[in-house]
């Protein structure tokens, strides 16, 4: 089991952060230990528990290789609230078994969304 993945994000983002993964996403956000929290960055946990760390990088470049996948039901409705929300949706069928596409977070970080078929 995964307890949390973490991603990069630039200096002075936290608004950014929270608009998509909150408001985009429906992710909640989650207050960090007070050590870590003067740090930067936000924290957030989906559904089923697992958590996603954004974490401040002075020298930040996005991750546009490696990526988070995340299981969500009714992948189309999450490819619609992404597009609406002016965000990339690139479906592909490399993945047998699994419906996914591709998107991005406002710095550019890779993020891929599934749903198994049938």
């Amino acid at each position: 089991m995964i307890h949390h993945v973490q991603l990069a994000c630039p200096p002075g983002s936290e608004p950014a952060l929270r608009a998509f993964y909150e408001g985009v996403l429906g992710l909640v956000e989650i207050p960090k230990p007070p050590v870590l929290a003067s740090r930067g960055g936000c924290w957030f946990r989906g559904h089923d528990g697992i958590e996603l760390h954004l974490g401040v990088e002075a020298d930040f470049r996005p991750a546009r290789k490696a990526h988070p996948g995340l299981l969500v039901r009714d992948i189309d409705e999450w490819a619609r609230r992404l597009g609406e929300a002016g965000y990339p949706v690139v479906f592909d069928d490399d993945f047998p078994g699994m419906r996914r596409f591709h998107s991005e977070d406002p710095h550019g970080n890779r993020l891929e969304f599934l749903e198994p078929i049938g």
